[in-house]
């Protein structure tokens, strides 16, 4: 495992800190006086604590997944049935608070469309992974769930465009706001996309059997390998499939 990959996990909960601690602090003022900034969470406070707690299991919690070594046991499998399900939590409570919460000053109608774009993919890309790892698919759900993850982090990315923003202009408010917000969400979205495309995973299992006259089957179709590759040249050897299909080995008949 080289060092670079031992530091992703690091650096995805460095990031997350960013919208946790905010999200903490957010849920502090329910209890404060009721002000202008926080008088539509005090009025419905359901949506956004479990927003922000569903966001920071799974900010957190998904940072661990990148693991490797974690991966490799059954932490992962877990952890997962965690992650997910807060990830879920975290992208519906945020398409609720859009909603349901009057826009607050600064905000949009554009801001307001990213938010029910990115928190309705964040929802469906979490929804086809796990379909994806229910039939055993492990590439698309390491896809997808790279696609969910980088939507519900996009928090911290956030801060991370606005601040040079803010340094040079001021805080930035309606279209400049949205639009900053909206970048944060489309780069993550882009390294989630080259992340997830280089690194391979694991085909769908292939169920094999043969026909009535021996011959051999893949998922039910004649196998077409078979001929090139089933015997090798040496008497009384046989090459067979190994894993997915991709290499072989010699084996004893």
């Amino acid at each position: 495992m080289s060092l670079r990959t031992k530091r992703l996990p690091a650096a995805l909960i460095l990031l997350s800190a960013i919208p946790v601690i905010a999200g903490a602090a957010r849920v502090s003022t329910l209890a404060a006086p009721v002000t202008a900034d926080n008088a539509r969470f005090v009025a419905a406070p359901v949506p956004i604590v479990l927003h922000i707690v569903g966001a920071t299991v799974f900010c957190l919690l998904g940072a661990l997944q990148f693991s490797p070594g974690l991966r490799r046991r059954s932490w992962h499998r877990i952890s997962g049935r965690i992650t997910l399900p807060c990830g879920l939590v975290a992208a519906v409570s945020g398409l609720w608070m859009t909603v349901g919460y009057p826009d607050p000053p600064g905000d949009g109608i554009l801001l307001a469309a990213f938010r029910l774009l990115f928190g309705s993919l964040m929802a469906a890309a979490l929804v086809l992974g796990y379909l994806a790892i229910r039939r055993r698919d492990f590439r698309a759900h390491r896809i997808w769930i790279i696609r969910g993850y980088a939507i519900g982090i996009a928090a911290g990315t956030q801060v991370v465009v606005t601040v040079p923003w803010v340094v040079l202009f001021g805080e930035p408010t309606g279209t400049a706001r949205a639009l900053l917000l909206g970048s944060a969400w489309v780069i993550n979205l882009a390294v989630a996309e080259w992340a997830g495309r280089r690194t391979p995973g694991r085909r769908p299992a292939q169920r094999r059997g043969s026909t009535p006259d021996g011959a051999s089957t893949v998922d039910g179709r004649p196998d077409a390998r078979v001929g090139a590759a089933e015997r090798s040249t040496t008497p009384g050897t046989a090459l067979v499939r190994w894993g997915d299909g991709d290499s072989a080995r010699p084996g004893d008949v």
